[in-house]
């Protein structure tokens, strides 16, 4: 990332403003009357969204950041305290120092009319300055991010978490089914944030021994790791308290998988609520609602986020989804066409190797799948 401090003009989000009609236009039409195709060129109404304002701003011009803006806004340091998001409550942020210090912070008004394409400016896991105020503060500006977890929310980014080193992937044996496709999808996510993904399957104990070695395989075999734990027995969670330990991760997975669950036996007394899973259904019900920051003994932290049931991919091109999946990405460049999506074309060599085994064909049909359905 490169930094210039400078004035800069910059864009602020749309439609801040309504822009205000013409007075007197109704009467003036009842008077003298119109017609339509000259009411249509002379009161050309925006509609929503569509007015861009611009604005000079003192900062740092950045590039090769992930945080949505594209200035660094100056601040006065000297009377700014540095923090991490915890937890975000609507409109307030949770920020902890590094003496444990925490603060109910608003968000300064730049930061809350820069124009982004996130839904939410502020995420857990962002490091900001801030102006403390008694036990309140006001966010004055957000660190340039790294790890960054994103997925897709009505065509603009979710950021889940931000400055995230692992993944912890969690899927149930049973109670809710296992779902391969959702854990793929997760996987595309980390491959294209660069986080290091810890498959973690719950619940082994409900299921017959060895049920599992295939699918387990297939990804071992990729270079993933894949833990197969049980919340209740105890079941290797050492080693997943070990895998957490000193590091910044997240844990992810659909409702019910037992992701509360295990942080409590990871991190004794934590008291996370926990729910069942719907025997009709297979579904389990949120009692995590908000994405927090959870400091662990052993050093590091997790952040616990809600359920997910679907996992919409951001800024992931159609033609970058097979780089993205580890055993397809060998095979790419031996197709015939350079722009082969795999899916119809001749001679292709990803078709091939699934037709020879080389390539698992469940994993096939997963990317095919993130291609078919217009998210990737």
């Amino acid at each position: 990332m490169s930094k210039k401090k400078k004035k800069l003009r910059v864009s602020f989000r749309k439609n801040r403003q309504a822009r205000t009609r013409e007075s007197g236009l109704t009467k003036k039409f009842e008077q003298h009357g119109f017609e339509d195709d000259d009411s249509i060129r002379r009161e050309q109404l925006s509609g929503k969204g569509e007015l861009a304002k611009k604005r000079t701003v003192v900062g740092e011009e950045t590039t090769g950041d992930t945080s949505g803006f594209k200035v660094l806004p100056e601040v006065d340091l000297e009377n700014c305290l540095s923090g991490r998001v915890l937890e975000v409550r609507g409109l307030v942020s949770v920020v902890q120092t590094s003496d444990g210090q925490r603060y109910n912070c608003a968000l300064r008004r730049l930061l809350k009319t820069l124009e982004t394409d996130q839904r939410h400016v502020v995420a857990v896991g962002d490091e900001v300055q801030f102006r403390p105020d008694g036990e309140e503060g006001l966010i004055e500006r957000i660190e340039p991010r790294s790890g960054v977890l994103s997925r897709s929310s009505r065509d603009r980014q979710h950021v889940l978490v931000a400055n995230v080193e692992k993944m912890v992937i969690v899927a149930s044996a049973a109670e809710p089914d296992l779902k391969p496709h959702l854990i793929d999808r997760f996987l595309v996510a980390a491959e294209q944030a660069q986080i290091d993904p810890v498959i973690c399957i719950n619940k082994v104990d409900l299921v017959e021994p060895g049920s599992l070695q295939p699918l387990v395989g297939v990804y071992a075999q990729m270079g993933y790791e894949v833990l197969q734990v049980s919340a209740v027995s105890g079941l290797n969670l050492p080693i997943l308290r070990d895998t957490l330990k000193d590091c910044a991760s997240v844990v992810v997975g659909q409702s019910g998988v037992g992701k509360s669950s295990l942080l409590n036996v990871v991190e004794p007394g934590l008291g996370l609520r926990v729910g069942l899973v719907s025997r009709e259904t297979q579904k389990g019900r949120h009692t995590t609602t908000t994405a927090r920051l959870i400091g662990l003994s052993t050093g590091g932290f997790i952040v616990d986020t809600p359920g997910i049931r679907q996992f919409a991919l951001w800024d992931v091109a159609r033609e970058e989804v097979a780089g993205l999946f580890r055993d397809i990405r060998p095979f790419v460049g031996y197709c015939r066409f350079p722009d082969c999506t795999h899916t119809h074309e001749a001679d292709c060599a990803v078709k091939a190797s699934v037709a020879d085994g080389r390539l698992d064909a469940r994993r096939y049909e997963s990317y095919c799948h993130m291609r078919r359905d217009g998210e990737a």
